[in-house]
């Protein structure tokens, strides 16, 4: 789909009303339509064409996988200086305000996602097709991607159902509880579980299991964990999915989309973009944030050096973790064993997301070489399904011995043997679990949100503050364009 889909989006020229520049607030205030969209969709090319353009917002979504891990005490802000994006800084040392143009990004282009896929609902009943249900599944399981991320980040926001927000709205339209939400992602995410297809028409399109997935994920964060465990089980019994053999393999680009895959956010290098306009690159800008700076040596390339791991992060794994040497780059090491040198950045600790840094590529590839990486972000995996299935068993009450059985499949990957197995029940399973999943995701965006949802936050995160914290601020932008119909999140 990297390859084929997304490309189409330059084709496609109806989209200025959703295009979010970077000065962009809750809806592009100059709109200018280059077609009238109301006499639009009118035959199933049209259709797709705005379903690539509803697909095209995921790629604007690496910020949010950065911030998931800066915020968490997995990882520490770095980059050149204290100065260096100081929105990613504040949010590392949880001193953030309203006032933050990297949270004010999240914001604008999950909500550009959300408007784009409520451009196709809102004409879904205008022109009939064959293959209709998939594109409006599609659609759907957009929106609550989208949803999803919005309500993990700021709480409850705004709802328009099968509408697009105009301009106006920010001051009649309030603010939704969270439980409404998570009720429209349900909605959204039980339509699309029906009506996807189990086998992509693309690579990178959305599947049936990929709703499942985010449907029981959303149950999971609700506690809702008898509907977790059984969406998880649906999933689990289609067994289309498994795990890889090799841990390593998974993060390269010959691992992409493969049987441990249930949704991959697809990037390419062949769009580059600048500073200007991140979330116009077709390549995934974190990785060339994660990247050493100044690096030069074998296999990696060198990038800005954000989000560097923490002592504390390495220290958890065991020993005999075959994880360790994937999740992290142990600078030191690498340098002795290869003769590799690269220079040492803000609050540089020796150690570097390895899963997502750039990997050496063709000097031709478009744009900035930092800008433009190929990797895809591997949003849920597998591993990840069996982990949360394993938690909503526990925590529910259900079945601890079908917990441990989840558990265990993804530790003895990491292990080679069945010696590291967990016996636990109860409490203490659970605590089994959480690690576990520290471990095994490290460097995908999941820490901070699984901290906030079990309540581990304040304990772990120095500067978390229980009441404020939970939540990140509505940006300053929004509240003032709102006249006082939208209030802020507590403590900002």
């Amino acid at each position: 789909m990297k390859k084929h889909i997304y490309k189409a989006i330059t084709a496609v020229v109806l989209f200025s009303l959703l295009t979010v520049s970077c000065s962009d607030e809750f809806v592009n205030r100059d709109a200018v339509y280059s077609i009238d969209s109301e006499n639009y969709f009118n035959s199933k090319t049209d259709y797709d064409n705005a379903l690539v353009a509803a697909y095209d917002l995921l790629q604007s979504s690496y910020v949010n996988v950065l911030l998931g891990e800066i915020a968490s005490d997995n990882t520490l802000a770095g980059g050149e200086s204290q100065t260096d994006v100081v929105g990613f800084q504040q949010i590392d040392d949880m001193i953030h305000t309203p006032v933050n143009s990297n949270l004010r990004d999240i914001w604008n282009w999950m909500f550009a996602g959300v408007n784009r896929a409520n451009y196709i609902l809102e004409f879904k009943d205008k022109t009939d097709f064959e293959g209709k249900s998939q594109v409006i599944a599609e659609a759907r399981f957009l929106r609550a991607y989208y949803h999803f991320e919005l309500v993990k980040w700021f709480g409850g926001i705004p709802l328009k159902g099968d509408v697009r927000f105009n301009v106006g709205d920010e001051k009649t339209i309030a603010r939704s509880s969270t439980a409404d939400v998570y009720a429209s992602i349900e909605a959204d995410l039980i339509y699309a579980s029906n009506n996807l297809a189990a086998v992509p028409s693309q690579q990178g399109r959305a599947t049936k299991g990929a709703a499942l997935a985010l449907l029981g994920k959303a149950y999971l964060y609700q506690e809702k964990f008898t509907d977790a465990a059984t969406t998880f089980q649906t999933l689990i019994d289609t067994k289309k999915y498994s795990l890889v053999t090799d841990y390593n393999s998974i993060f390269e680009e010959a691992g992409e989309n493969g049987s441990e895959s249930v949704f991959e956010v697809q990037y390419t290098d062949v769009e580059g973009a600048g500073f200007g306009c991140l979330q116009c690159s077709e390549g995934n800008v974190a990785v060339g944030f994660n990247g050493p700076r100044n690096y030069v040596g074998t296999l990696f390339t060198s990038g800005f050096s954000f989000n560097v791991p923490t002592q504390k992060v390495v220290n958890a794994f065991e020993v005999g973790d075959n994880r360790k040497a994937v999740a992290i780059l142990d600078m030191a090491a690498w340098n002795a064993s290869t003769g590799a040198t690269y220079g040492q950045g803000y609050e540089n600790t020796g150690y570097f997301n390895r899963k997502y840094i750039p990997r050496k590529r063709s000097a031709t590839a478009a744009g900035d070489l930092n800008l433009t990486n190929p990797n895809n972000y591997r949003a849920i995996r597998y591993a990840d399904v069996l982990l949360m299935a394993a938690e909503a068993n526990n925590r529910g009450g259900i079945d601890d011995a079908k917990a441990r059985g989840f558990l265990n499949e993804v530790r003895r990957r990491a292990f080679g043997d069945t010696n590291h197995d967990i016996s636990a029940s109860g409490a203490a399973l659970t605590d089994f679990i959480w690690a576990e999943r520290r471990v095994e995701l490290v460097g995908e965006g999941h820490r901070f949100f699984d901290l906030v949802r079990t309540k581990k936050a304040a304990q772990e995160i120095t500067g978390f503050k229980t009441g404020k914290n939970e939540l990140f601020p509505i940006p300053i932008e929004e509240i003032q364009f709102s006249s006082g119909n939208w209030t802020q999140n507590p403590g900002y």
